[in-house]
């Protein structure tokens, strides 16, 4: 009898384990979320222009993004981007307005992030006349100097650090796209250096927390204005920088 109450526990010990383990098999991946940007190819100077972003996930509207917000620049001058935030339509659709102020070629990109991901396509926008010809050999010219033009297709969004403290941990954060896709399995660094100190370095190994996120922590131990650094290479050749700057109170 005890036999036979032994064997029918460990068969029902096994039965419950293949169910588990079934269970987890079929467990679903969320679906990426997906973003149709809307802007202009071309635009007159000082005209108002809409922009508009689609968040879709499979076939859901998504009306309940986290962030969505439209980044500008000028071609060549990345730096000196602004930001619009979206107004939430609550249909799935953000919308934002703009106007430029003179011809040219500009680049504007949609930052969206929304039930635990971040997707950031962009497109450009011709301004008037576009740039001149004058204009497009001073812009080959900057390239040949050393200014970074990013490879093709390739987007890269830091997010912004605020109320950054002396010794306090400061988690650093990236999103790299490629194609409009998150860009995976990357080999990130961050390099950092006070601005007083110049000849000092620092170099932080970041995580793949998600795809197509890279995420590391440092303490800063001196107030100062920094230079942060980062570096993206990946195995398929893939070699890409971009700078920012953060100011460190005590």
């Amino acid at each position: 009898m005890r036999r036979k109450l032994s064997m029918f526990l460990l068969v029902s010990m096994l039965v419950l384990l293949v169910g588990c383990n079934g269970k987890e098999e079929t467990k679903e991946v969320p679906k990426a979320i997906e973003v149709k940007l809307d802007v202009p190819e071309t635009a007159e100077v000082n005209s108002k222009v809409e922009m508009k972003a689609v968040v879709t996930q499979g076939d859901e509207k998504v009306a309940d993004a986290d962030e969505v917000e439209f980044e500008i620049w000028e071609e060549g001058k990345k730096e000196e981007s602004n930001t619009i935030k979206a107004k939430n339509n609550g249909d799935g659709s953000y919308e934002a307005q703009t106007k430029f102020e003179h011809n040219g070629l500009f680049t504007v990109q949609v930052h969206v992030t929304a039930r635990d991901m971040h997707t950031m396509p962009k497109k450009s926008v011709t301004v008037g006349e576009g740039i001149k010809d004058g204009e497009e050999k001073h812009e080959h010219e900057n390239e040949a100097n050393g200014e970074h033009a990013h490879t093709k297709g390739f987007a890269m969004h830091f997010a912004a650090l605020e109320n950054v403290q002396v010794e306090r941990e400061t988690e650093l954060s990236v999103h790299l796209q490629k194609d409009n896709k998150p860009l995976e399995k990357a080999k990130v660094r961050y390099e950092i250096w006070n601005d007083s100190k110049p000849e000092k370095h620092e170099w932080i190994d970041a995580d793949e927390s998600a795809a197509g996120e890279y995420k590391a922590k440092h303490n800063f131990t001196e107030a100062g204005n920094y230079k942060i650094q980062i570096h993206v290479e990946n195995d398929e050749g893939l070699h890409e920088h971009e700078e920012h700057q953060i100011e460190v109170k005590k």
